[in-house]
């Protein structure tokens, strides 16, 4: 008889792990469907390259800065800041960063900016498009405020980080000069400036008129669905093969390494349950449309970056909930 009961709670446990999958599926099936359409529009079309740089250029020089000020000018909304959440997830893409940038240089032979995207590939989470979706249906509603303290400031660090790191590359040393004009040309960088107006329009409290308010709302609201359209334009031009033990290792990164040096550092700086799920959660995801972005706008690893974004948003359907499983079963004490 407890044999029986035991047999028929593992089929409910499969059973219930299938329909996380499947409903995972769903969520991310939306994703997929953009990217094919901008996929098909550039081989079907015949359309020039220089219709998909366009439409990137407009994504990045104007879509994406309208959004991130959208986002950062109602920052004071958001929960209450949790200093050990951000040391935790950023900390840890940090050292997966550094990690990264031994790696390419090491065992790929990959130049200063290589390394840099190649890095960013390994660390830069989906946590909007695919995170915040999948966070809710995995953890549920409580969850979501954690999940919008990640996005506030992922975009910021991330961008900032690679920018500045690139600058350095290209300048080729570390001086009070070159520092200085590095910071210079990341002030001039269009998406951070979209964050920094849209803090200092949150701190003035000057609330925004209504035309304004709705103007940069409507274009938030289509910046996420033209992105997936621009990374199927921009994959239509590369061949998946291509790169493809840099694509692999990219992917490796992210899903793998990444949660895994997320947990270990949670679990060292004591974060609750919930928090620790959710970012190690949210780090096991795909990578961020906005990594492509990078990679189109560096004009660096454009095509390793397309096909892992692409290959690790398939994968995470699969990693993300096995991760979600395997936490389950660890001590939290």
């Amino acid at each position: 008889m407890v044999l029986h009961q035991k047999t028929c709670i593992e089929r409910y446990i499969k059973m219930e792990f299938l329909i996380t999958l499947w409903q995972q599926f769903l969520t991310t099936l939306p994703l997929f469907m953009l990217i094919l359409l901008g996929y098909i529009a550039v081989k079907m079309g015949r359309w020039q390259k220089t219709v998909t740089d366009s439409v990137t250029k407009f994504t990045f020089y104007i879509a994406f800065p309208i959004m991130l000020f959208q986002i950062m000018s109602h920052f004071s909304e958001h929960s209450e800041i949790d200093i050990n959440l951000l040391l935790v997830f950023f900390g840890g893409s940090f050292i997966v960063f550094a990690l990264s940038c031994f790696i390419a240089v090491k065992f790929f032979k990959l130049n200063g900016s290589e390394s840099t995207m190649f890095a960013m590939g390994g660390i830069y989470t989906n946590t909007v498009f695919v995170g915040i979706p999948i966070i809710n249906m995995l953890l549920g509603e409580k969850a979501i405020p954690i999940v919008a303290i990640i996005v506030i400031f992922n975009a910021l660090i991330l961008w900032t980080l690679a920018t500045v790191s690139i600058e350095f590359v290209q300048m080729g040393k570390l001086s009070s000069k070159g520092f200085i004009k590095a910071f210079k040309n990341v002030s001039k960088n269009p998406i951070i400036i979209g964050i920094f107006v849209g803090i200092a329009v949150n701190y003035i409290g000057i609330p925004l008129p209504i035309f304004i308010e709705k103007s940069t709302k409507m274009v938030s609201d289509m910046t996420a669905p033209l992105s997936l359209i621009v990374l199927g334009m921009g994959l239509a031009e590369y061949k998946i093969r291509n790169d493809l033990h840099i694509t692999i290792a990219i992917c490796i990164i992210k899903l793998f390494v990444l949660p895994i040096v997320t947990y270990i550092l949670g679990k060292l700086l004591g974060l609750p349950l919930l928090e620790l799920q959710v970012i190690v959660l949210l780090s096991s995801v795909s990578i961020a449309i906005n990594c492509y972005m990078m990679a189109r706008q560096f004009e660096v690893l454009q095509g390793p970056i397309a096909s892992s974004l692409l290959i690790s948003t398939a994968l995470s359907s699969i990693t993300t909930p096995l991760i979600l499983s395997i936490m389950l079963q660890l001590p939290f004490a």
